[in-house]
């Protein structure tokens, strides 16, 4: 099996849906030899912010010098970015080899009377089998869907857990209410596992704690109050984390934009106390270093300064608002946008977050079964004011737009991740990404 074979028979699964439950996946684990057990393991669930409080921990446990993995979802623009070492993402051949290892399991699988493993079961029994071959000592484990009933929950012994910021988001399969959610979300928690969480809604929290408490679980909260925000703009942020019984620190810069990287960030500091209290060596120069190289594709990415194009992914109501009240935060002209979104993403209140600051929006159709065409995009932002749009019938049209646009111009690409990775290699291929 070559890497195009290999992507072939990854993908093919998408027929296959997306199945919740653990049954499959855990005897598919066992057919490998279980690799999950082979290394320590820090898993993260959330709606919001999970991606970059795995990369944050990531890269600090880099610098400390531990051979660290990461496994995270949905890629950007190429598929081996979903598992990593070190920064480092998973080399084709590798990747060919190790699923056609996972691809004979599956079908003795089958044989033995189970449904055909999801795509996301496939993929993440791929990344546990070669962090095993790779002998790491780390793995930072994003959660796909939910928690209890995902498949990265196969695992029994995680060094700790993360619980991210909770909103609402896949609804059909996690529940109708915050509670629900997040009683999903918080099923990673294992007996007498600590577990880190972000600074929550008391009726999250209190559900999160409910839990935690029934497992045996130290819970350490993430105190917003425990960051002092000394200085942002569209470089970075600088601040003070003034707790100090585990990690006495300086003043901390990170290249996220935003707020809410701010609680992200002090969440990533809760796991990495937890790490520390473990027996690991965590410096503070690594926390530093780490933090100040963490870079998040498609997360407030300023990809190009003249014009500005900045980039962001975020697919649902919390984070288009995350990101909209940043942008207000660093521009007062209004802002060109180029807009896609999934049908059900809810993209009427999404509007009403992002109509307030465009001066004129493109709409583009992302590259999803489930995603709403860029025509039927502007007749909703029609219904709702009196702007200018123009649907991209495809995205090569984008360039045409960038080139005739002035240098002081500010430029927006917003919504779902399967636009914002196909933007971001077209910007690139064609020179309009200067600081990738």
């Amino acid at each position: 099996m070559n890497y195009e074979e290999a992507l072939e028979f990854i993908h093919s699964t998408y027929r296959f849906g997306s199945k919740l439950g653990l049954e499959r996946i855990k005897r598919l684990m066992e057919l490998l030899g279980n690799p999950q057990n082979s290394y320590n393991i820090i898993h993260v669930a959330g709606t919001n912010g999970k991606g970059s409080t795995c990369a944050l921990i990531h890269d600090v446990l880099m610098e400390a010098g531990y051979k660290t993995g990461l496994f995270i979802s949905p890629y950007l623009e190429e598929f081996t970015e979903r598992i990593q070492i070190n920064k480092q993402h998973i080399d084709k051949d590798s990747l060919a080899w190790i699923t056609g290892t996972v691809k004979e399991k599956v079908r003795v699988l089958l044989s033995e009377g189970y449904d055909h493993p999801t795509e996301f079961e496939i993929v993440t029994a791929i990344g546990f089998k070669y962090f095993q071959e790779q002998a790491i000592d780390f793995l930072v484990l994003e959660v796909g869907l939910g928690g209890r009933f995902d498949a990265t929950n196969v695992i029994e012994h995680p060094l700790a857990c993360v619980i991210s910021s909770i909103s609402y988001d896949h609804m059909e399969q996690l529940g109708d209410t915050l509670d629900k959610i997040a009683f999903e979300k918080a099923g990673i928690i294992k007996e007498g596992v600590p577990v880190a969480v972000y600074p929550q809604a008391d009726n999250i929290k209190n559900v999160i704690k409910d839990l935690a408490r029934s497992k045996n679980a130290p819970m350490y909260e993430a105190d917003k109050n425990s960051i002092e925000k000394i200085s942002s703009d569209i470089t970075g942020q600088r601040f003070k984390y003034l707790k100090r019984d585990v990690f006495d620190l300086p003043e901390i810069k990170i290249n996220l934009l935003g707020d809410h990287q701010l609680l992200n960030s002090v969440t990533a500091l809760a796991a990495l106390e937890i790490i520390k209290k473990k027996g690991f060596n965590i410096s503070s120069e690594s926390i530093m270093k780490g933090f100040s190289n963490c870079r998040f594709p498609g997360r407030f990415e300023v990809v190009n300064k003249n014009p500005l194009i900045i980039l962001d992914g975020g697919h649902n109501i919390d984070g288009i608002s995350s990101f909209t009240k940043t942008l207000r935060e660093h521009f007062k002209d209004k802002i060109t946008f180029f807009f896609g979104i999934l049908k059900d993403k809810n993209p009427e209140e999404a509007l009403k977050l992002i109509l307030p600051l465009a001066k004129e929006i493109y709409t583009l159709t992302p590259f999803s079964p489930r995603a709403l065409k860029a025509e039927e995009l502007a007749e909703l932002i029609k219904k709702q004011a009196n702007i200018k749009v123009i649907p991209l019938d495809n995205y090569e049209d984008i360039l045409h737009v960038i080139k005739n646009a002035g240098k002081n111009e500010i430029m927006a690409f917003s919504g779902s991740l399967y636009m914002i990775g196909s933007v971001r290699t077209l910007l690139r291929n064609n020179g309009l990404a200067d600081n990738l």
